[in-house]
């Protein structure tokens, strides 16, 4: 997921569930989201439900 101005997320599949880093800081913090969170947290942006935060 990325745009024009270089604010990118990676996202990836592991065995520990959902995983999402910055794109422009490889070895900084990872979140790690379980299969029910990650889909949660996509019908939530899907909805709009983070539109204006």
């Amino acid at each position: 997921m990325s745009d024009s101005g270089g604010n990118c997320v990676q996202v990836a599949r592991t065995t520990q569930g959902i995983a999402v880093r910055d794109s422009k800081n490889p070895d900084g913090p990872r979140l790690l989201f379980t299969d029910a969170e990650f889909t949660a947290f996509l019908h939530g942006a899907r909805s709009g439900e983070f539109d204006g935060i």
